[in-house]
């Protein structure tokens, strides 16, 4: 069994920060974008390590139930909280629907492609900037994983990024999650993959798709909106090239 690392931030799963990867001749900047699950459980120290990244702005993914249910404990941190709700219908409506992982994210692009670029385009707005969701591995997976693409970090570097998400889960939470959803959907086919897994097939297989139909995810974003001088300036903020 993979050993799950420490988490940066007590109290946060899945809590990393993008940079280091290969984009263009150049790598992704650190302290500049970070992502996560959610920040329900952040304790003193994680709130101490959120206020030490100097965080600017929140990108908050979930939907009005997760939120009430699972509030961010961020009181006292000088940031902005923004509410960008990626998903058309309650998360709980997936797992009874059951798609498998590659329908959903094909879902998310068709029926969410305002709210994509809205999150694409807040990460300029503030930084450092974190964008979560409940678990960061889906909503967050795909904007994450678009933003990247865009600033021009090479697709096999989102897609590893991307795929990492499996690595950091701690065995104990998908034990638990799997077999309370189980008791839900007993029939579901999808359930531990739509709930644990981030395979990196799935995220090759939706940049493929963006590329045949688009011409590339940045020519996606394009499409629904985003600048030419937006992406130039998410590439200037993300990347650094040796001088």
């Amino acid at each position: 069994m993979t050993e799950v690392p420490p988490t940066l931030v007590s109290g946060v799963m899945n809590f990393r920060d993008v940079g280091g990867l290969p984009a263009e001749g150049g790598l992704t900047r650190s302290g500049v974008l970070y992502r996560s699950g959610n920040l329900a459980d952040v304790d003193a120290a994680g709130a101490e390590s959120l206020r030490g990244l100097g965080l600017r702005r929140i990108l908050d993914l979930r939907d009005d139930e997760e939120v009430t249910r699972s509030p961010s404990r961020v009181d006292g941190l000088d940031l902005t909280t923004q509410r960008v709700p990626l998903f058309l219908g309650s998360v709980a409506s997936f797992f009874r629907n059951d798609p498998s992982l590659g329908e959903l994210y094909d879902s998310l692009i068709e029926d969410s492609a305002d709210r994509v670029v809205e999150v694409v385009r807040s990460v300029l707005v503030d930084q450092p900037v974190l964008v979560h969701c409940t678990v960061g591995k889906d909503r967050t997976g795909v904007t994450v994983a678009l933003t990247l693409a865009a600033a021009g970090v090479d697709l096999d570097a989102v897609v590893d990024d991307y795929a990492r998400t499996e690595t950091l889960l701690p065995a104990s939470r998908n034990t638990q999650v799997i077999a309370r959803l189980r008791a839900m959907h007993p029939e579901a086919r999808h359930l531990e993959e739509l709930a644990t897994r981030s395979p990196a097939p799935v995220m090759r297989d939706l940049l493929a798709r963006l590329e045949r139909e688009y011409g590339s995810p940045s020519d996606y974003l394009r499409a629904q909106g985003l600048g030419d001088d937006e992406i130039a300036e998410l590439r200037r903020i993300l990347i650094v090239r040796p001088a």
